[in-house]
This record gives C-alpha cells, sequence and structure tokens, in this order.
C-alpha cells in the first residue's frame, strides 16, 4: 500500500505543479508579425490573443481583404509561437517527473 500512497502523492504534486505552469503561461507572451511589421499580434503562453496592433498605413477602406489576410497570418504566427513557449515550458516543469515516453500534454494538462 506504501507504493500507492508514494503514487497519490506524486500525482497530487504533480497537479500543483501543472497548475503554477498554467498561470505562468497566463503571464507569458510571444509577439509576432505580418506584413513586414504593418500587424503585430500578441499571445500568451494559453494560447489567447491578447492584442493585435495595426500600422495605419495598412488600413486601407478599398483593400480590405489584405488586412484580413494579414491579421490572420499574424494570428496564426502568434499561436503556434505560443503553443511552441507553453510545450517548452512544460517539458521544462515536467522534466524528470514523468516515466519516459509520457507526454503530459495528451494528459489533458494544456
Amino acid at each position: 500500500m506504501q507504493n500507492m500512497a508514494d503514487l497519490f502523492g506524486k500525482l497530487n504534486e504533480f497537479q500543483q505543479k501543472m497548475n503554477d505552469v498554467k498561470g505562468e503561461l497566463a503571464e507569458l507572451e510571444v509577439e509576432s508579425e505580418a506584413g513586414g511589421g504593418m500587424v503585430k499580434v500578441t499571445a500568451n503562453g494559453n494560447r489567447e490573443i491578447v492584442s493585435i496592433k495595426l500600422d495605419k498605413d495598412v488600413v486601407d477602406p478599398n483593400d480590405p481583404e489584405m488586412l484580413e489576410d494579414l491579421i490572420v497570418a499574424g494570428v496564426n504566427k502568434a499561436l503556434q509561437q505560443a503553443e511552441e513557449a507553453s510545450q517548452n515550458k512544460m517539458a521544462e516543469i515536467t522534466k524528470g517527473m514523468m516515466p519516459g515516453g509520457i507526454d503530459p500534454s495528451k494528459l489533458g494538462f494544456k
């Protein structure tokens, strides 16, 4: 029974660390650019868009499709960077806690 108690203790410790990581990821920010910096998108480590900044020169009422495309490109880049930052943070925090080959992101801790 001692092994079960140890296992539950480790699981509780892991869950607490995961909750701490979620808080840290909310504070972590990444910024991406599209259109040569005319569109800047900031996302946090939880893969949420925090802000979008548009250069005044990119806003052309005669070509809204270009602005839409640049925003989509900037958001996609920011979300990709946020995903990478999140995975790196998770790997850093969980290193040594999980048995080899287990990916914590597959356990629902995103």
